[in-house]
């Protein structure tokens, strides 16, 4: 049996399927319930609306739609904050802004392919499966 510290509340627990401890599982679907109920009433609400409404996390409400709990669609004005600025967006974990920035940094790391060499090298013939098993009997 593995146990470990709930990263939530700080309590020792017997590590299940999920990562935290079993009263922060049923306070973390409680928190869900709020929000999609809240959500079901006010359609156009955005994150921070929400936060307040529910008294549930921008972080926690984060990690529902990641997870697919809680999905954009119907809510055109929901959305959650970049992981690297805080810029609101509707798709992925970065804006495309630091996007962005993330290739050119990666771009400038990485070292630059070799030059292809223009000799031609001469042509092989198609090699056959019987002359294959020619060239291993040989041997």
């Amino acid at each position: 049996m593995d146990l470990d510290n709930c990263p939530r509340c700080g309590k020792l627990f017997a590590k299940n399927f999920r990562d935290v401890c079993p009263v922060c599982i049923k306070a973390i679907d409680n928190e869900y319930m709020l929000c999609s109920d809240y959500l079901r009433k006010n359609k156009g609400t955005t994150i921070t609306e929400l936060s307040g409404a529910t008294d549930v996390s921008i972080k926690q409400i984060t990690k529902f739609i990641k997870e697919g709990r809680i999905s954009l669609i119907g809510a055109p004005n929901l959305m959650y904050p970049c992981e690297m600025c805080g810029t609101l967006i509707r798709e992925h974990n970065k804006c495309e802004g630091c996007r962005a920035k993330l290739l050119q940094e990666v771009d400038k790391v990485r070292p630059n392919p070799p030059a292809k060499k223009e000799t031609k090298e001469p042509t092989k013939a198609p090699t056959s499966a019987a002359s294959v098993y020619r060239i291993m009997d040989r041997s």
